[in-house]
């Protein structure tokens, strides 16, 4: 495990999450990789997460590494009463059930925080208030109502994102509340309650097209439907079969990438002499790349075009990147012990601290494996 050799920022805090799926752990595991206590209340029998098939498969160990397990059934009076006692030794509490069941429960902020005023509370929603606020969400829903799988998909053929985009960025913003209300609680001494939504965090994603649509009068046309501001901004498929993203945004790098590939001719056509011009004829001048490097092969390209500072991609899938030599030497990809015994590689925040990176300090917790050293502070102050 990388067990850092200072403190990391969030060391003291202490969280109660409430949650399941992807947007609620994902807030968790953020405030977890940065040093704070993060307490996963699971129902008996554990977090239905655990279990997912296909697609859903990897969410638990993705996002619930360094986290304590606790089972808590609080859909008992007993349960609620002992949550709640809990609740109120925690900085924060974070939750991303339907809209009202905390409340059923009396685990919802404006029960809490009557008795702890300083307490945080982070509620993971679909829609944050306003006409659409009571309706149910999944990051697909909103990825339709928000502009995402229109622009993503052919003209007709709306598609949705390849992961779970606004449930993990609706995570991220839930952590960002925290890390705002808890500097504003070391100024005022209240807590606060947080909201952070799928569908605003999908419209703020599509915000460009929004501001796009605000100065031009035009609907932005979907991705693959675009009118490109660059000449040569596409994926084009090499010998075998093999595929690259090419990029050359700037005259500069376009004569750059004619010398890469050896086409004088491309370089010296005054009808491409500029990028307007380029664009103007661009499915033209695709062809005549695409007839060019078919001839040639990603592994021979690729290091003739980095070393010339030209912008390339190779179209990976999620399984080659497990063993991507950048994300092992970057010490992105890291082992974490599971809680079958076993170990598997997991992603890391993608950001550096003074040169470190926030990892694995725990292994996965087993379910409810933390209970009784939590609760048994409780049980020694409850009258019998």
């Amino acid at each position: 495990m990388n067990t850092p050799t200072s403190p990391l920022p969030l060391a003291g805090i202490r969280v109660l999450e409430f949650t399941h799926m992807v947007m609620g752990p994902t807030c968790g595991m953020i405030l977890a990789d940065l040093g704070a206590e993060v307490i996963k209340v699971e129902p008996p029998g554990g977090d239905k997460t655990r279990k997912l098939p296909g697609l859903g498969i990897g969410f638990f160990r993705s996002f619930n590494r360094n986290k304590k397990s606790v089972v808590i059934d609080i859909a008992t009076d007993e349960g609620r009463a002992t949550a709640a006692e809990l609740a109120g030794e925690c900085d924060v509490v974070l939750e991303n059930f339907r809209p009202g069941l905390m409340a059923s429960f009396g685990l919802d902020y404006k029960t809490l925080s009557e008795a702890h005023p300083r307490l945080i509370y982070v509620t993971h929603k679909g829609f944050l208030p306003g006409p659409y606020e009571n309706r149910l969400a999944l990051d697909e829903v909103v990825q339709m109502m928000g502009g995402l799988s229109y622009m993503t998909g052919p003209v007709g053929r709306p598609l949705r994102a390849g992961t779970s985009v606004n449930d993990i960025m609706g995570g991220m913003f839930g952590a960002i509340g925290v890390l705002a209300a808890l500097r504003e609680r070391d100024i005022t001494g209240k807590g606060q309650e947080i909201q952070s939504a799928l569908f605003e965090n999908c419209v703020f994603l599509s915000s460009q097209h929004m501001q796009q649509f605000s100065m031009t009068g035009e609907a932005p046309p979907p991705m693959p439907s675009r009118v490109s501001a660059w000449s040569v901004y596409d994926v084009f498929t090499l010998a075998d079969g093999e595929q690259l993203f090419i990029g050359a945004v700037s005259d500069k790098q376009y004569l750059t990438l004619c010398r890469v590939l050896e086409s004088p001719e491309l370089a010296t056509d005054p009808a491409l002499a500029t990028n307007a011009l380029r664009v103007a004829v661009r499915p033209e001048l695709l062809t005549r790349l695409g007839d060019i490097l078919k001839h040639h092969h990603v592994a021979e390209l690729s290091p003739k075009l980095e070393a010339a500072g030209i912008p390339y991609a190779p179209i990976m899938r999620p399984d080659q990147l497990v063993s991507d030599p950048h994300l092992i030497a970057s010490g992105g990809l890291v082992p974490m012990d599971t809680e079958d015994g076993g170990s598997t590689d997991v992603v890391l925040l993608p950001l550096t601290m003074g040169g470190r990176r926030p990892g694995v300090r725990h292994a996965l917790p087993s379910i409810g494996e933390h209970t009784e050293e939590i609760l048994a502070t409780l049980k020694t102050r409850t009258p019998a």
